[in-house]
């Protein structure tokens, strides 16, 4: 039976038909719905863990159980995963495990640009880069079956277009696998030094191996048509490649992204009169190329940065570009901003208001750090905020003034507590808030162990953030609602004035969650609006200026109430 299915959901199904039995993940865009779709199997056993390198630990535990395991995270994540990444390559697998990581060139969701292929070279496991759907699914169950086949971890990496675009599958019953006996092997599985240097060799054969079995692996295919041009390709780029020569060049399709075929490109090579390499970002396969002897074309006329697309392709290297129809009038730039009601922004104009130092980190609520708010001085990676503040505050002998780090409370259970252990053991004057929404909201309202649910909504662990925050020795621990201004004024300067380190919770959930009731939409009195504009310096979507004095659109807005407190004239008021 064939589906239209979206390419992390045809993963999802792979990992089903392959037999899989875990999957332990962290949310992170663009890889998220693989393991929300795989928890509809009821086969699967899948969680949410704290973090990439907790998921990824416990994958590996589950491997080494017998039985075949998943896990999934955004490219980001897979730097925090890459301790155990590294050491896995070394002791190998007992059952098959997989690893998803998704790269998003073009940074529609992320901090940064990397590709993940580094990882896969640099680690010495295979990698393979599906193009499509289909190869989502065949390539998720073919990961499977190189895991126990060369005793290795194995990288399935995707992008954010592969991710997130649909095509044909064709769908197959499950397979159920064997559970694999664990024996003990302290020579294979315990990485001290001794056993270490002994297992480096088996990971540098395997590679050769792997090699050898590239050369004539389907999944590194030959299509061959006019041999003027030879184009080397993999991934997304190949759907590219196809849309804009179709059968006119020659092209070399390359499914297994590490280690790279030798014979096979320098047969290709050796076909046509150029070669080409189109892949996004860093120059991968071209540099491999280049290493054979192999005269190559490639981040020469192609971009190092940012995501590929047809006419981009047509246009560096000789196709046709197709224009389309332009739109006669300019569309005015619509900047990402915080939801109507969101409970971040009565903190951010706070933060603003009193000209606070902000350091930021990896959440929706990175959105303070755009105008009017602005309240935003730094945002790294996860828990990189608490780390840095205690930093800034050591660095100025605890005399920086104002300064701040701002936290959700999912990348605090991530990342962020290290950081404020760090605070507690080695004393610095600072100042922690967490924004507790109650719910991942950055990658579509996933769970945390702060929200007392699991993946699946049930009943699970809740860790308590102020009796957490107490046990790491912290005596001052405030909880504040940030849709209350005046609360959360008094308690940041009480808390910046005091002598010692401190957290603020500031704790409200998500505006968007289905289980929170909001109050009736506001609206505003005109006669007593002065258009003054106060209530336009929290940048809600739900206000604008109509006709010179203040609107609000009562399709958006929640009545949180946080613009009427800005308001010095009362002209806001419910429609209730």
């Amino acid at each position: 039976m064939k589906q239209l299915v979206l390419g992390n959901a045809a993963v999802a199904r792979g990992l089903y038909e392959a037999g899989c039995c875990v999957i332990s993940s962290y949310p992170g865009t663009p890889s998220t719905e693989i393991t929300e779709e795989a928890v509809k199997f009821p086969e699967i056993y899948c969680e949410w863990a704290p973090n990439e390198k907790v998921a990824m630990e416990a994958a590996f535990g589950a491997c080494l159980a017998g039985k075949r395991s998943f896990c999934a995270m955004k490219h980001v994540g897979l730097n925090v995963a890459a301790d155990p990444l590294y050491t896995m390559s070394y002791t190998g697998v007992n059952a098959g495990m997989v690893i998803g990581v998704a790269d998003d060139a073009g940074m529609h969701s992320s901090q940064n640009e990397q590709d993940s292929r580094h990882h896969a070279i640099a680690a010495k496991v295979p990698m393979l880069e599906p193009s499509d759907s289909a190869e989502s699914l065949v390539f998720a169950k073919l990961a499977f079956e190189l895991s126990e086949q060369f005793d290795t971890p194995v990288l399935l990496k995707m992008c954010t277009r592969v991710a997130h675009s649909q095509s044909l599958v064709e769908l197959s019953d499950r397979v159920e696998q064997p559970v694999k006996p664990y024996e003990k092997n302290i020579g294979k599985f315990v990485m001290m030094p001794g056993n270490a240097i002994r297992r480096h060799p088996i990971v540098e054969q395997r590679t050769a191996d792997l090699t050898e079995w590239a050369e004539t692996a389907p999944i590194n295919r030959v299509e061959m048509g006019g041999t003027e041009l030879g184009i080397i390709t993999s991934s997304t780029s190949y759907q590219y490649v196809k849309e804009v020569f179709g059968d006119t060049v020659s092209v070399l399709k390359l499914g297994m992204a590490n280690p790279l075929p030798v014979k096979l490109i320098r047969d290709f090579a050796a076909k046509v009169k150029k070669v080409v390499v189109v892949e996004e970002l860093d120059p991968i396969i071209e540099t491999h190329c280049r290493q054979l002897g192999i005269e190559v074309s490639g981040k020469d006329v192609l971009p190092i940065t940012g995501e590929f697309c047809q006419n981009l392709v047509a246009e560096k290297l000789g196709g046709e570009v197709h224009t389309g129809k332009a739109l006669e009038d300019v569309i005015p730039p619509r900047p990402p901003v915080m939801c109507a009601g969101c409970p971040h922004r009565g903190l951010f104009y706070t933060l603003n208001k009193n000209k606070c130092t902000v350091l930021g980190d990896i959440g929706c609520y990175t959105l303070g750090a755009v105008a009017p708010l602005a309240a935003m001085d730094m945002t790294l990676c996860m828990g990189a905020s608490v780390s840095a503040v205690h930093g800034f505050n050591k660095a100025l002998d605890n005399k920086a003034g104002n300064v701040v780090a701002v936290i959700g409370d999912s990348t605090f259970m991530h990342s962020g507590m290290t950081g404020l252990a760090n605070i507690a053991y080695n004393g610095s004057n600072s100042t922690v808030i967490i924004v507790d929404n109650s719910i991942t909201g950055m990658t579509g309202h996933q769970q945390n162990p702060t929200t007392g649910y699991n993946i699946k909504g049930d009943p699970a662990g809740k860790i308590d953030l102020e009796a957490l925050c107490r046990a790491m020795g912290f005596e001052r621990v405030r909880v504040v609602d940030p849709y209350d201004l005046k609360a959360c004024d008094t308690v940041l300067k009480e808390e910046l004035a005091a002598d010692a380190p401190s957290v603020i919770i500031s704790r409200r959930p998500c505006a968007l969650l289905k289980t929170v009731k909001h109050n009736a939409p506001l609206a505003v009195d005109t006669e007593k609006c002065r258009s003054c504009k106060a209530c336009m310096k929290i940048g809600c979507p739900a206000i604008s200026m109509k006709g010179g004095k203040a609107h609000v659109d009562n399709t958006l807005c929640v009545g949180c109430g946080v613009c009427e407190q800005l308001c010095a004239f009362g002209a806001f008021k419910s429609t209730k």
